[in-house]
């Protein structure tokens, strides 16, 4: 039964994906609640700057000539309550081809976003899935100081433990992990750690709770209220850990799921047994977020564990909203 509108509050939804293709639906993005924010991603280690600047035109293109969506160009663009405010997000610096410049091009329209690195090492610092981690590398803090110069969220998601905390150490605006959830309740190396987190929230930072089945232990198919449940624990050791102001939510949601565990599939060895030992990689799409099935959703199950209106509404929006305002330039 669809909850209360007081249970489903616009989101800022700091991550989520459509297929990296010009054929992507962006319509498939409506299934979020009018006046939400929305970053998309538009590419990580595999694209090229070519690439990325296509995905980035094709979607926006196709975002304007729908009309719900409102594209972010400055700040104010977010409070649009009758339209979905679409921004976009790297998750790899590679698609940069090097030039630190091109953090501007992108930024012109609509990236907000970029993580260093995706599981694996390159040019900016070392991923999550690295067996050896020597954390960002020179031209790594040349791009976060860019990143903040230019005003897009340096963000610590799928890069190692050190890089994240050397992108804390370097950033001199709040950084982000936009997509992460805590080590410390379920081992897996793309959750972070305490220190990580820490080091986030100490430089003003948000660290975004997804809901992706293999980083929260309930990856079955059928487990889709332990999913959300499983969120509201990790929302819950975040407000513990850091406090409620350093916590919001972040699906990750794959609107190209299956696309992604059929790439997966046929190269695992890219992604390590940390992505394929659970089988098929189960996502929570925004029904199961906003309770719009049959199983309660994320603001009913933190309403019913204690966390006030207000508290919710900070982790589902205002958190993200505020450092977003700390960040970017317009």
């Amino acid at each position: 039964m669809p909850q209360p509108h007081s249970l489903r509050p616009r989101v800022w939804e700091q991550h989520c994906c459509l297929p990296l293709l010009p054929t992507a639906d962006i319509l498939e993005l409506a299934r979020y609640p009018v006046g939400s924010y929305l970053s998309v991603n538009v590419g990580y280690s595999q694209q090229s700057t070519a690439d990325t600047l296509a995905l980035l035109h094709q979607f926006r293109r196709d975002a304007l000539a729908h009309g719900g969506f409102r594209l972010v160009e400055r700040f104010a663009d977010i409070e649009d309550e009758g339209r979905i405010a679409l921004a976009f997000d790297l998750e790899d610096a590679n698609p940069l081809g090097g030039d630190l410049d091109t953090v501007k091009v992108f930024y012109d329209l609509g990236l907000r976003s970029l993580a260093a690195t995706y599981n694996y090492a390159n040019a900016a610092g070392c991923g999550c899935l690295d067996t050896e981690d020597t954390g960002l590398t020179g031209y790594g803090r040349d791009l976060v100081r860019q990143l903040n110069a230019v005003g897009v969220f340096a963000d610590g998601s799928h890069c190692s433990r050190r890089t994240g905390l050397d992108i804390a150490e370097t950033t001199a605006v709040p950084m982000i992990y936009s997509h992460s959830n805590f080590d410390a309740l379920w081992e897996h190396p793309r959750n972070i750690t305490d220190d990580q987190a820490r080091a986030c929230a100490a430089t003003g930072g948000v660290i975004g709770i997804n809901g992706v089945g293999i980083f929260l232990g309930h990856n079955a198919p059928g487990e889709r209220a332990e999913r959300v449940e499983a969120m509201a624990d990790h929302i819950a050791y975040g407000a513990e850990l850091v406090g409620i102001e350093h916590v919001g939510v972040s699906s990750d949601f794959s609107f190209d799921g299956d696309q992604f565990n059929a790439e997966i599939a046929a190269t695992p060895e890219a992604f390590s047994d940390f992505y394929t030992r659970w089988g098929p990689l189960q996502w929570t799409p925004p029904e199961d977020l906003f309770g719009e099935n049959e199983i309660p959703g994320l603001a009913e199950v933190l309403a019913r564990r204690g966390f006030s209106a207000a508290e919710i509404a900070a982790v589902f929006r205002g958190n993200f909203t505020r450092v977003a305002r700390q960040v970017w330039r317009d």
